[in-house]
C-alpha cells in the first residue's frame, strides 16, 4: 500500500461526493484536461469517466506515478517532473481544463507562477483547484480586509475567481489538520493591460512588506516621492496597503513600468 508523504504536502481527497461534484463543475467531454498532484487517482477516475479527449497528469513522486501507470494503462499521458518546473504552456495545442488538490505546502507558488507567467493568452479554459481554506480566504478576500493582500490582488488580475466550498479533514486521508476549500478560476476578457506582470509582484511586495505602517514609506520606494502619481491615483499616503482596492493596484503597477522605461 502506497502512503502519503509528509514532505510532499501529500493528503489525498477520498469522499466519493466530492469526488464527483469536481468532476462535475466543468463540461470535459472531448477536450484536454490536466491534473496537477493525482497521487492514487481517486479524482482520476471521476475525470475519465467524464470522456475528456486526453488526460495529462503531473505527478512527482515516482512510486504515485508507477502506480498510475499500471492503473490506467494507456488512458492517461503521466509527466513525472515537478508542477514548479514544468512548462504548461506547451503540454497542450489546445486550452486546458486543470484539476488539482494542489500539494498545500507549495500551493500559492504553484499559482503565482501561472498567473506571473501568463502571456497574451490564456493556455487554460479554468482552473479548479484546492486549497487550505486559510490560503483560500486570503486568495478571495476584499480590500479594507485583513486577508487581503499580495495573493488577492495577483490572483484577481486576471481570474475571475469563486468559493465551490469548504470541505472538512475527514474527507482527506490521511487527514490535514486543517478545512480546505475549493475554487475555481476563469479568465477575464477585460483587465488592466500589464506589461511585465513581475512589476505586479515587485509593487505587492514593497507595499505589503510592512502591511501595518502607512503608504508613505513604500510609495517614496518606488516612486521616489512623485506626488503626480498619488494625485493622478488619488491615493492618500497616509492610508495601509489594504485599504487600496485591487484596480489602483493594478494602475500603480502600470505607472512603475511608466516609471522605468
Amino acid at each position: 500500500m502506497i502512503k502519503a508523504k509528509k514532505s510532499l504536502g501529500q493528503n489525498f481527497l477520498k469522499d466519493k461526493n466530492i469526488l464527483k461534484k469536481i468532476a462535475n463543475l466543468s463540461n470535459i467531454e472531448d477536450k484536454v484536461v490536466l491534473e496537477i498532484g493525482p497521487g492514487t487517482g481517486n479524482l482520476t477516475s471521476y475525470i475519465l469517466n467524464k470522456k475528456p479527449k486526453k488526460v495529462f497528469v503531473i505527478e512527482k513522486d515516482n512510486e504515485f506515478a508507477t502506480n498510475l501507470k499500471n492503473k490506467f494503462q494507456d488512458k492517461l499521458i503521466i509527466i513525472n517532473e515537478d508542477v514548479l518546473k514544468v512548462d504548461e504552456t506547451i503540454i497542450s495545442k489546445d486550452k486546458v481544463t486543470v484539476f488539482g488538490n494542489l500539494p498545500y505546502n507549495i500551493s500559492t507558488e504553484i499559482l503565482s507562477k501561472w498567473i506571473i507567467n501568463l502571456k497574451d493568452f490564456f493556455w487554460f479554459e479554468c482552473l479548479i483547484l484546492m486549497f487550505q481554506k486559510e490560503v483560500a480566504d486570503r486568495i478571495i478576500a476584499e480590500f479594507n480586509t485583513k486577508k487581503y493582500g499580495r495573493l488577492s490582488i495577483i490572483c484577481n488580475w486576471r481570474l475571475n475567481i469563486k468559493k465551490i466550498c469548504d470541505i472538512k479533514p475527514n474527507a482527506f486521508s490521511p487527514k490535514p489538520k486543517v478545512d480546505s476549500s475549493l475554487l475555481t478560476f476563469y479568465p477575464k476578457k477585460k483587465f488592466i493591460k500589464i506589461k511585465d506582470p513581475k512589476n505586479l509582484e515587485t509593487i505587492t511586495r514593497i507595499f505589503f512588506n510592512q502591511r501595518r505602517k502607512m503608504l508613505k514609506k513604500p510609495f517614496n520606494q518606488l516612486f521616489n516621492g512623485d506626488h503626480r502619481v498619488l494625485k493622478k491615483l488619488k491615493i492618500d499616503t497616509a492610508l495601509r496597503p489594504q485599504n487600496l482596492n485591487l484596480e489602483t493596484y493594478y494602475r500603480l503597477a502600470c505607472e512603475y513600468e511608466k516609471l522605468r522605461s
